[in-house]
């Protein structure tokens, strides 16, 4: 993840970059408990980039906390693992990933992915407007589809 943060910085993508270093805390900053009990959820992060396999909870159960709760679900989650299993791939779109990626190993072509990531999700994606995050069920006047995109 250091090199991702490094990326993200170096091109002026983020200001501010948290970086957990567990399931668990990542999942303390995102519902402002513990350590992070200090944060208000009215300013949820732009983007989480979710490796999968984190120390003491991994990165498909911290998916699954952020997209079952209706205060976290609309945060774009962007799954940034080595793992080359179609299990978890289709593990991770299923929990409601927005993005699944598998980290190039190559130096440069990582930095050159993690750009493209932050340039999309942070500069161009129009994200859901923060007063609407909370709001439970269907948003008058917009159809609801059972597809994915």
């Amino acid at each position: 993840m250091d090199l991702a943060l490094h990326a993200l910085q170096r091109d002026k993508l983020a200001n501010n970059i948290v970086v957990a270093r567990d399931g668990e805390e990542a999942l303390d900053f995102l519902f402002c408990r513990g350590a992070f009990a200090h944060r208000l959820f009215g300013c949820p992060p732009k983007l989480v980039l979710l490796d999968l396999k984190l120390p003491k909870v991994d990165g498909m159960e911290v998916l699954k906390q952020i997209k079952s709760d209706p205060r976290t679900k609309a945060i774009p989650v962007v799954i940034m693992t080595s793992s080359k299993e179609e299990r978890d791939l289709v593990a991770g779109y299923n929990l409601g990933a927005n993005s699944y990626i598998q980290k190039p190993v190559d130096f440069d072509q990582f930095r050159e992915t993690v750009k493209s990531v932050g340039l999309y999700w942070l500069v161009i994606n129009q994200r859901m407007p923060i007063n609407r995050l909370h709001q439970s069920g269907p948003v008058k006047g917009v159809r609801e589809t059972a597809t994915r995109t």
